[in-house]
């Protein structure tokens, strides 16, 4: 029987150290989504010393631009993962200028990120594509929206999860990526074909 480890964020640096690639995990507290967009102002923010108008020590970031619709208060209608690989070039200098504990997505991130986790202290979760009506339903509350001038998408959305997942960590604060394992053993494959 697999067993499904339940983390809640904001997460500690010693709690993200914990993740082993390969683990299942679920994400029950406080996330934020960010999109290329989003990450562009926070690192161009946080380079200037400029405080960011939410906290980012700690958090989850969902790479995901959310369908969200307003009946009296903010919904979740559907929150898949966006590819990762996206934010590959700011990811590094976002994580080591703001300490996320967790990056949640699809698809994996860079070496240059991987190192950034290993430093800070950070773990990549990968999210399954093609589930963004069940990731709405484990994300019932809106707590802010910042940023909406980038547009429903690229704005920041404060949420709150309630047993998001389940997710791998793909990607640990050891260094260790299953996408990079992958890659390696087709190479393998491929080179004695």
């Amino acid at each position: 029987m697999v067993t499904l480890k339940e983390l809640k964020a904001p997460l500690s640096e010693q709690g993200a150290r914990a993740l082993r690639a390969g683990e299942l995990v679920s994400l029950s507290g406080e996330l934020l989504t960010a999109r290329d967009e989003a990450h562009l102002r926070a690192v161009r923010m946080l380079r200037t010393g400029e405080g960011l108008p939410f906290r980012l020590e700690g958090m989850a970031i969902y790479h995901c631009g959310p369908i969200v619709r307003r009946d009296g208060d903010w919904r979740v209608i559907a929150a898949g993962p966006t590819t990762s690989a996206r934010m590959d070039r700011l990811a590094p200098e976002l994580i080591r200028l703001g300490r996320p504990r967790l990056i949640i997505g699809k698809g994996g991130m860079s070496a240059e990120v991987l190192e950034a986790m290993r430093e800070v202290g950070c773990a990549y979760l990968a999210f399954p594509g093609g589930a963004a009506v069940v990731a709405a339903e484990a994300l019932p509350e809106v707590i802010d929206v910042h940023w909406e001038d980038l547009g429903m998408p690229e704005a920041v959305w404060h949420l709150r999860a309630e047993g998001l997942g389940p997710m791998v960590v793909a990607m640990d604060a050891h260094g260790r990526s299953l996408f990079k394992e992958v890659e390696e053993g087709v190479a393998k494959r491929s080179a004695l074909l």
